[in-house]
C-alpha cells in the first residue's frame, strides 16, 4: 500500500491569502487539527491549531503566521508505514502527500488510516484469534500457516509485536474459523506458547463495535 492510495480528496488545503478564520472553520468542519498550506501546486508547510491559538485578529492571512511544524510530508510512492511513522512522531491528524516534483497531491487523514487497518486486520470478518508468544529464532509464519491450514482454515490477518531487550515475540493470528479448538490443540502439540485466544462469531463479534467506538473517539 502506497501513500497515494489513501489520499482523501474531500479536504481542501488553505492558501497563504486565506484568513485564520477560514482555517479554523475548515478544521472544525473536518474535525482535524492540521491543514496544509498550498500556493497553486506548491506545498508551503503544515498549519497546526497551536499556530493560531494565540491570534486575536482572525482576519490575519495564514501566510503571515510562523509555523511550528517543519514541513512534514510523505511522497506518493512511500509505503504506508512511513505515513504511520509520521502520524506517530508528530502527533498529526493529517499528513500531506507530495509528488516526485514536490508538488502537493493531497492529504491522508487519521480516519483513512484507521479504516485501512480495519480492512487489513479483517475486523469485520467472523473467526477466531490466537495470540502466540514465541522466541524470535523460532518465528516461522509458514509453519504457523501449515498448522492453521491443517484444520481446513486460513489466516485472515497476522501481525507481530516485539519487546525491547528481549528475544520474545507476540504473534497474533486471525483465522476464518470460529471453532479454533483443534488449531489450538495442534499449536500446543508443537509446543507453542499460547498467550490468549478469542472466538468471534457473527452474533458475538464485537470487533466492529470496538472499531466504531474508535472512529467516534477520533471524530470528537
Amino acid at each position: 500500500m502506497l501513500a497515494i492510495e489513501l489520499i482523501a480528496d474531500a479536504i481542501p488545503p488553505v492558501h497563504t491569502s486565506d484568513s485564520i478564520q477560514k482555517a479554523i472553520d475548515r478544521m472544525v468542519e473536518f474535525r482535524i487539527r492540521h491543514l496544509p498550506i498550498v500556493n497553486e501546486d506548491q506545498f508551503l508547510g503544515l498549519l497546526s491549531e497551536n499556530d493560531i491559538a494565540s491570534e486575536t485578529d482572525l482576519q490575519t492571512p495564514v501566510g503571515a503566521l510562523a509555523l511550528s511544524l517543519v514541513n512534514p510530508y510523505v511522497l506518493e510512492d512511500q509505503h504506508i508505514y512511513d505515513v504511520i511513522r509520521l502520524f506517530n512522531e508528530r502527533q498529526l491528524t493529517i499528513v500531506p502527500v507530495l509528488d516526485a516534483a514536490k508538488n502537493y497531491s493531497g492529504l491522508i487523514t487519521i480516519n483513512a488510516l484507521t479504516e485501512y487497518f480495519a480492512a487489513l486486520t479483517a475486523v469485520e470478518q467472523p473467526g477466531g484469534i490466537i495470540v502466540l508468544e514465541i522466541n524470535n529464532k523460532n518465528n516461522s509464519l509458514a509453519h504457523m500457516s501449515q498448522i492453521v491450514e491443517s484444520d481446513n482454515a486460513q489466516i485472515l490477518s497476522s501481525y507481530v509485536r516485539t519487546f525491547p531487550d528481549s528475544t520474545r515475540m507476540e504473534v497474533t493470528l486471525k483465522v476464518n474459523k470460529q471453532d479454533i479448538s483443534t488449531i489450538i490443540a495442534t499449536f500446543l502439540r508443537y509446543e507453542y506458547d499460547i498467550k490468549a485466544t478469542f472466538n468471534h462469531t457473527d452474533d458475538n463479534d464485537n470487533s466492529r463495535d470496538r472499531y466504531n467506538s474508535l472512529m467516534n473517539y477520533l471524530n470528537l
